[in-house]
């Protein structure tokens, strides 16, 4: 058995950029929802998807807010887009795929919850969360528990988070928190890069376990007497900006493995969701229909 965890909001936010634009009979713009749902209708189409879930962000900001001002807002986001995300849930649900939307939590904490939770039973084969987003990078487990972007049909495994980012799933979290991640709103800390962070994150592990003083440090790293002046200075940024940017696993999802197999797409909800939205030709693609 595999599970398919995917990232509801990513997957909206590609569909919008990168599908056609489309208005609905009353006039708004749902590209994005139509694009989200040819993709999953796409997926469920294969044998392969037995159990699958999707999170949303349904609100942008988290707990992560209250901890950082810095941290990422719903400023700057497309209306038109923002607009789409109760219709994208939706359609998630009229397929019949379990929806995990977010509020007090991101959705990526919720699929890291997921992946922990059923990353020991025994019936599963192989967990993919479906999202190339390199937060997800530190949820990876050997072959077990693999990141799957579905655009470049490229899977992701432990061996290929060493290889992308230089360092073990662990140690992502240490590695944003040094060098930053816009997308999130994490600045990082000043002139560490990901060479420089990686270098000495390969080595020591965690941000805790790198020594103050350059001299100290057992693999060589070029400007390392200011890196170790920034990173003391900063020590107390650097470890909240880890605790950001650690996914949570406790996230209290009320699913059993069970709810999770897919039975099929539920007639009346999404044949009424495919005429709000003017694409009723995607009631073709549907492989299944819940009795």
């Amino acid at each position: 058995m595999q599970i398919h965890l995917i990232d509801g909001t990513y997957e909206l936010y590609r569909s919008f950029y990168g599908a056609p634009s489309a208005t609905a009979p009353d006039g708004r713009e749902v590209g994005g929802t139509r694009g989200l749902l040819r993709s999953l209708a796409a997926l469920l189409r294969s044998d392969a998807c037995t159990h699958v879930a999707i999170a949303f962000d349904q609100e942008i900001e988290s707990f992560r807010n209250d901890l950082f001002d810095g941290y990422k807002t719903g400023e700057g986001i497309d209306p038109e887009l923002h607009a789409q995300f109760p219709l994208a849930e939706a359609a998630a649900a009229a397929l019949g795929m379990v929806v995990w939307p977010m509020t007090e939590f991101e959705a990526d904490d919720a699929l890291a919850t997921a992946a922990a939770r059923w990353s020991r039973t025994r019936s599963v084969d192989r967990i993919l969360i479906c999202s190339p987003d390199k937060d997800f990078a530190q949820c990876v487990e050997g072959e077990r528990i693999v990141l799957w972007d579905r655009m470049r049909e490229r899977i992701i495994d432990e061996a290929g988070v060493w290889e992308k980012w230089g360092v073990g799933p662990d140690s992502i979290p240490d590695l944003l928190a040094l060098m930053g991640d816009s997308a999130d709103g994490i600045p990082g800390i000043p002139r560490w890069g990901l060479k420089s962070s990686s270098t000495l994150l390969a080595h020591y592990g965690c941000i805790e376990a790198i020594p103050r003083e350059a001299s100290n440090w057992s693999v060589p790293v070029r400007g390392s007497e200011g890196l170790a002046a920034q990173l003391s200075e900063g020590i107390d940024d650097a470890l909240l900006y880890k605790r950001l940017a650690t996914l949570r696993r406790d996230v209290p999802l009320a699913e059993k493995l069970t709810d999770l197999r897919w039975r099929g797409a539920l007639r009346g909800p999404l044949e009424e969701l495919a005429e709000s939205l003017g694409d009723t030709r995607l009631l073709d693609r549907i492989p299944l229909w819940r009795s």
